[in-house]
């Protein structure tokens, strides 16, 4: 059983920066790829960001490359999402899931088993 726990979110302006946590606990985290999603207002769950279990190997979902920054501390059982240059498009729910599938391009939400119960961003314009 993984227990996963968001933290992080509020309200920012547009331009402003946020950074997510999600703190794991259970088994296997260390040896896992984590990923973020993100569910705006009437849209469905979209991939956000994968990192690879030791952390060498990041994937970005092009709305957000070059803008969000995927990290984690294996010793803290934690991944992070940075997020800068925020937009009003970023308003979303915030999740953070646990891979099954081993590689960070598997992205599609069925790809992922464990789930946070999600943190809420709002970005104001």
């Amino acid at each position: 059983q993984v227990q996963l726990v968001e933290s992080g979110g509020g309200l920012v302006q547009a331009g402003g920066s946020l950074r997510l946590s999600c703190t794991a606990s259970g088994r296997a985290f260390s040896s896992a790829v984590m990923g973020w999603f993100r569910q705006g207002p009437g849209k469905e769950r979209e991939f956000v960001a994968a990192i690879s279990w030791n952390g060498a190997i990041t994937y970005y979902a092009d709305s957000v490359k070059g803008r969000f920054t995927i990290s984690r501390v294996n010793a803290e059982n934690t991944v992070y999402l940075q997020m800068n240059s925020l937009k009003p498009e970023d308003t979303a729910v915030y999740y953070c899931a646990r891979n099954i599938r081993g590689y960070t391009r598997a992205t599609g939400a069925g790809d992922y088993d464990y789930w946070g119960q999600g943190t809420q961003v709002t970005v104001s314009s």
